[in-house]
């Protein structure tokens, strides 16, 4: 069992880190590891995720998830007939960094591709570099809009999800449990804006209304003057729009100040990684999953699922580790069905592709919509179970297809050029 309330941003040495999340594949690909041509060229796949900062086990697991692919890809041939090459740079969680990373793997690393990225302004920067130096670039963690809607680029995919996918995940349930007065905290930044611009838009079409609302700096550590406004305003519902540690920490504060015992909690986004650093007492509320591993009846998750925990001495995958898996796997898909790295031919083989069940790891089959380049998963919604174990902590409600409540290309403002 691993150990409860544990510290979700701590941080270590790269090198440390890169070691342990290594480990768990290193098994793996020395099974059966194929014996490349000495002078086979690897295909590399530059990974930019943050390492450190307050996204940082975020990164983490989506690293671990690369890193996994990487070694099963390796095991059954590679991609092309090449080995596979993953290389991770820290983006540290700051968009001047990612975009600094990914230059120096393009341009010293001669990576064929790009991928990752937690938090969306790292996104939308990496996606504008992605386009001017013609690299395809998949987005793994970073969910505001307008990256596949009015900022769409023609380079760049995303595997998680739209905001809006995430606040319609769960918006309903909100809504007719709790009530219709809604307070929001929200992280002051591109994320966490658009999350609460997604709710407030399904709140006004039902008559709801917002009562009150702070925006709260990335890497806040007291949320008491915020708190003490929601005790006096007497929402319905604190939706709470937070990322990473700094959702972590307002919710253990929520718990101290008894919050969540008078006024309903949830929000869109929530994390395996978050509910596993609570404590007890603060493990509570409404949220969307991206991806769970809890899915009764599904071979192929269950299958996973085994292989992960047995490869990661009994960590269990998150959605994040997810993004990582699915994204790498989709890339050698691409090429594949591309017969080439050419970034014109991969980002037209990417366009409508359709994860396989064995990658998908969910009921619905997600497909790359080729309007938008937007992976369209299913969502997740639930409850927290405050008194489960690791890694039963989360309870999930039903399983809603992405198709059903994604907007179109043309709702999210994006027009790309046809080919």
């Amino acid at each position: 069992m691993r150990d409860e309330g544990k510290d979700f941003s701590s941080e270590f040495d790269r090198r440390d880190f890169l070691k342990v999340a290594g480990a768990g594949v290193a098994a793996l690909v020395a099974r059966s590891k194929p014996t490349w041509a000495a002078s086979e060229t690897p295909v590399k796949i530059g990974l930019v995720d943050p390492i450190t900062s307050t996204f940082a086990a975020l990164g983490q697991s989506e690293i671990k998830g690369a890193q996994f692919a990487e070694a099963e890809i390796n095991h059954k041939g590679g991609i092309l007939g090449r080995p596979l090459q993953v290389l991770v740079e820290d983006s540290a969680g700051n968009p001047g960094t990612a975009v600094d990373k990914a230059s120096r793997l393009v341009s010293q690393e001669k990576v064929d591709f790009l991928m990752g990225t937690v938090n969306s302004a790292a996104s939308l920067a990496v996606s504008q570099f992605a386009e001017q130096h013609n690299k395809l670039f998949i987005v793994t963690g970073g969910h505001v809009d307008s990256l596949t809607g009015s900022a769409c680029k023609s380079t760049t995919f995303r595997t998680c999800s739209t905001t809006w996918m995430l606040t319609a995940g769960d918006f309903e349930t909100l809504f007719k449990k709790f009530g219709k007065k809604w307070y929001f905290l929200t992280t002051d930044y591109a994320f966490g804006k658009s999350e609460q611009s997604d709710y407030e838009t399904q709140l006004k079409t039902v008559g709801g209304m917002t009562v009150g609302g702070a925006l709260v700096p990335v890497g806040a550590t007291d949320f008491s003057s915020y708190l003490i406004d929601v005790k006096a305003k007497k929402p319905d519902v604190l939706c709470l729009l937070l990322a990473g540690n700094d959702q972590v920490n307002c919710m253990k504060q929520i718990a101290q100040f008894g919050i969540n015992k008078e006024i309903a909690v949830g929000g869109a986004l929530f994390e395996l990684e978050q509910a596993e650093a609570l404590p007890e007492a603060a493990r509570y509320g409404w949220w969307t999953m991206e991806w769970y591993w809890k899915q009764p009846g599904n071979a192929h998750v269950a299958d996973f699922v085994k292989r992960y925990s047995a490869a990661h001495k009994g960590e269990y995958p998150s959605a994040r580790v997810w993004f990582g898996y699915a994204t790498t796997w989709a890339i050698k898909l691409a090429a594949e069905k591309a017969k080439s790295t050419d970034t014109a031919k991969v980002v037209k083989a990417m366009e409508g592709l359709a994860l396989p069940p064995e990658v998908a790891l969910q009921a619905h089959t997600p497909v790359y919509r080729a309007e938008d380049h937007q992976l369209l998963i299913s969502m997740f919604p639930g409850e927290v179970i405050q008194t489960g174990t690791y890694p039963d902590l989360f309870r999930v409600s039903e399983i809603v297809p992405g198709a059903s409540i994604a907007r179109s290309a043309k709702q999210m403002g994006c027009s790309l050029p046809k080919h």
